[in-house]
């Protein structure tokens, strides 16, 4: 088949470049599965080291625990290299790097490694969060989970249960959502047969673009910009006047209510004290689903993860910059379970590309 022949579909929407037995994502039921177990029942009763083993192995064990280890000296020789206005996501990428420069790791990638850069990144974040505050880093609290330890290094003192429970649900949320951009970015390095370290390393910088992990950053200015729940509506239609994106509504693959917005508001909601923008957050999301049922009927925009997650972020204490990394920590469970199974494909991912340049044609 010749190049002409071959179908093009911009972006890759509709290939079906892998299969994996990682995660469904059903949008039309506004359903995901990880391996199998719905996401509402997953957050509920489970912990983000019961869901990393999960999705690494495919069995349940509830009791699993994820131990949180200091930053390695090399990875906080880097970090403190790094300017205090370096973005989040450049210093977790960086503690990566470093980190797998020093671990000789080989290939195929295995999940004890993919558990080792899972217990080691929250703590790097959390140093390099400090040390652009002008403070130095500390180390995390022996007995606290992964969720509770990365709060209590980034702010010096270990969260009370519901806050770290919160950040636990947030971090299961966002541990796998099938075949996106920066998982398949992922994929198609590991499939080089390049080590673990280097395929979350490019997910980080796929994850970065503003297009992919930067969405609940912006919820929370719009939440500014409304200010009180009886200011949504007027909000939500000048926004949709002047054709403007309301963050934190629709999706490219739900046309239902995200399942992972519903199982963080639950979470939100238990939260051991309802601040004001929490309360505001629910007022402005009946409101904004009101007006765009009204003003936009022949399509289906409901709320996705980036509305709740906002909330639980901004209630556990991270500024809006830590918010994409953080996501990055979450997801650092997904990006592994697909490199070890795209690893065992041990296929290179190779596409063609059509050319669209000039003819043939000869230097002067």
């Amino acid at each position: 088949m010749s190049d002409v022949e071959k179908p093009f579909s911009p972006g890759l929407a509709g290939v079906i470049g892998a299969e994996t037995a990682v995660s469904l994502v059903d949008g039309a039921n506004g359903r995901l599965l990880y391996r199998g177990y719905p996401i509402e029942e997953v957050v509920s009763k489970g912990s983000y080291a019961a869901v990393l083993d999960l999705l690494l192995t495919g069995e349940w064990h509830p009791n699993a625990t994820l131990e949180p280890v200091r930053v390695p000296p090399a990875v906080m020789a880097a970090l403190r290299l790094l300017p205090a206005h370096a973005h989040p996501m450049d210093a977790l990428r960086t503690a990566i790097s470093v980190w797998g420069a020093g671990e000789r790791l080989g290939w195929p990638p295995t999940a004890d490694e993919a558990r080792r850069i899972a217990a080691m990144a929250p703590s790097a974040l959390a140093a390099f969060a400090r040390l652009r505050q002008g403070l130095e880093p500390i180390d995390p609290e022996p007995g606290l989970d992964i969720a509770a330890a990365f709060l209590q290094q980034l702010h010096g003192t270990a969260p009370d249960p519901g806050t770290a429970r919160a950040l636990d649900a947030y971090l299961m949320a966002g541990a796998e959502h099938g075949l996106n951009a920066s998982t398949f970015a992922a994929r198609v390095i590991v499939a080089t047969r390049a080590d673990i370290a280097s395929a979350v390393c490019g997910a980080i910088g796929a994850l970065k673009g503003p297009l992919h992990g930067g969405a609940p950053a912006e919820v929370i200015g719009q939440l500014d910009e409304i200010g009180s729940i009886d200011r949504a509506d007027a909000w939500a239609r000048g926004k949709l006047a002047r054709k403007e994106l309301i963050m934190g509504f629709g999706h490219r693959v739900y046309r239902a209510y995200d399942p992972r917005a519903a199982a963080l508001r639950k979470v939100a909601e238990a939260m051991p004290a309802r601040p004001a923008w929490l309360e505001l957050a629910i007022g402005a999301e009946e409101a904004i689903l009101k007006v765009l049922a009204e003003l936009k009927p022949d399509r289906p925009l409901k709320t996705n993860v980036e509305f709740y997650a906002a909330a639980v972020l901004q209630g556990v204490g991270l500024v809006p910059d830590l918010f994409p990394a953080t996501f990055g920590l979450a997801r650092i469970a997904g990006w592994s379970a697909h490199v070890i199974e795209q690893a065992a494909v041990d296929k290179i991912i190779r596409p063609d590309a059509r050319y669209i340049g000039p003819a043939e044609r000869h230097l002067p």
